[in-house]
């Protein structure tokens, strides 16, 4: 390569185009954060929160720098979807997580990425990449 040309970028979806960013992880099941949690630091990722009730989650959406957020979509009972129109102000992108996939979100949200759980690192990277995307 020449010294004038510059090196292709990652893509959304490479693992390294993931590293150093932050993500913020809204999930109230103990086991699936620190899994969600181990594959974002196998990517090079910072991990904020995790958060699981919605006011802990609807206060790091609002004050926190991160670049993304994998949001759980039922937080005890209590849907996520204000603090997902909280980052999506701060355009913020962000994932869905959801035992119910793409279907199970409300119509206002179903554009958005969603992670079928139980989810692998691969479906992970793959939905973030998505989120990320132009």
């Amino acid at each position: 390569m020449s010294a004038n040309m510059t090196p292709p970028q990652a893509a959304p979806s490479d693992p390294a185009s993931l590293a150093g960013r932050k993500v913020l992880v809204v999930e109230d099941e103990p086991l699936v954060a620190v899994l969600l949690e181990e594959i974002l630091e196998e990517f090079g990722c910072t991990v904020v929160g995790p958060a699981s009730r919605l006011d802990a989650a609807l206060e790091l959406a609002g004050t926190s720098e991160v670049d993304l957020a994998v949001l759980d979509v039922n937080l005890g009972g209590q849907p996520v979807f204000p603090v997902a129109q909280a980052l999506s102000d701060r355009n913020v992108p962000f994932v869905f997580a959801t035992g119910y996939g793409a279907g199970g979100l409300p119509p206002e949200w179903s554009h958005m990425p969603a992670l079928q759980k139980p989810y692998t690192l691969e479906q992970v990277q793959k939905a973030l990449g998505v989120a990320l995307s132009p």
